[in-house]
């Protein structure tokens, strides 16, 4: 099982990581996920993220895709993006990944730092925390 912390961590490259690992068959579990930034215009990525909550089919406006307002949920879609959704090995992938807000006291012990220092801390250029996005767009955690 891997633990990864989240804090200022670039969300596509930790996306990109996690489901590579759990390609390879290891249980991810992502916690701090609204400490994680989206790097770009502040603007422009609440446009997109607005955008992709309001997409409904016209003839049934309950019918998807869906896209979350949950910090932790905002992570776990865009992990979900990058794995191969649409066949078993995917499926089965997604179901090893657990992501949280904050960090649960079973995990405090076993954040490992030092085996994911390649994945960049970009805290200089203009970006978004995952969890202002959320509490943008309605959330309530």
């Amino acid at each position: 099982m891997i633990v990864i912390n989240a804090e200022n961590k670039v969300l596509g490259r930790l996306a990109s990581i996690a489901a590579k690992k759990l390609l390879q068959g290891e249980k991810v579990v992502v916690v701090n996920a609204e400490k994680t930034i989206i790097t770009g215009n502040k603007r422009a990525i609440f446009t997109r993220y607005k955008e992709r909550r309001e997409i409904k089919d016209r003839a049934n406006p309950r019918r998807g895709p869906f896209y979350p307002r949950r910090s932790d949920m905002i992570v776990k879609r865009t992990i979900r993006g990058m794995l191969p959704w649409k066949k078993p090995r995917g499926r089965k992938a997604y179901k090893n990944l657990r992501v949280y807000v904050g960090i649960p006291e079973e995990y405090l012990g076993e954040v490992e730092e030092k085996s994911f220092d390649h994945i960049p801390q970009k805290v200089d250029v203009k970006h978004v925390r995952v969890g202002d996005l959320a509490k943008w767009l309605g959330s309530k955690i």
